[in-house]
């Protein structure tokens, strides 16, 4: 199974729409899974003429995201893996927000990471989709891969094409790479 994964399109601050590489970067998936800061139904609407979306919302209540189809936490059976999809990821024993390398270093030692990830999903996952930093990340901890597209149209604050993700999953693997729009 191929699935598209984007996050923080922050449409339409950041544009009438997600930019067009999105298209080509997603051509031939399966499922697009959005990680929160749609903000507008017509991002996941334009989204949909590529393949079938599912979203989660942030956790800014009332920011306009917080229609019926869009959930807190996500977990969904795909694959014949459980993938768990939270806009942000927040582990209570890491100071700061999940980042590139930030696990390996900051994890306490003495804490199951399975453990804290069941304790948000309310089950074990293996995958795990989530947003908010605009920093793409790809890491696997403990047998569990976490993907984290970045933003396809809004890094470092500034607008301008970012990145998006591609998560592959068959048999017993699951293997994600970033997509850089820029290099498309």
């Amino acid at each position: 199974m191929k699935i598209g994964v984007i996050s923080d399109t922050h449409i339409p601050s950041a544009g009438p729409e997600p930019p067009i590489e999105v298209v080509t970067a997603f051509a031939g998936v399966d499922l697009i899974l959005h990680a929160g800061h749609v903000n507008v139904a017509s991002c996941i609407e334009w989204l949909e003429r590529i393949a079938p979306v599912r979203s989660t919302e942030s956790w800014v209540e009332g920011s306009g995201e917080s229609w019926t189809r869009n959930v807190r936490v996500e977990v969904m059976e795909l694959a014949g893996r459980t993938v768990g999809m939270v806009h942000e990821l927040i582990l209570h024993s890491l100071a700061d927000d999940v980042l590139p390398g930030s696990i390996a270093r900051y994890f306490p030692e003495d804490e199951s990471w399975p453990d804290a990830l069941a304790a948000i999903f309310g089950k074990p996952v293996d995958v795990v989709v989530f947003g908010y930093t605009h920093e793409a990340m790809v890491e696997t901890h403990a047998g569990v891969l976490l993907v984290n597209p970045g933003s396809p149209s809004l890094v470092g604050q500034q607008v301008k094409l970012g990145t998006v993700a591609i998560l592959e999953m068959g048999g017993h693997s699951a293997e994600a790479r970033i997509v850089e729009l820029g290099k498309l």
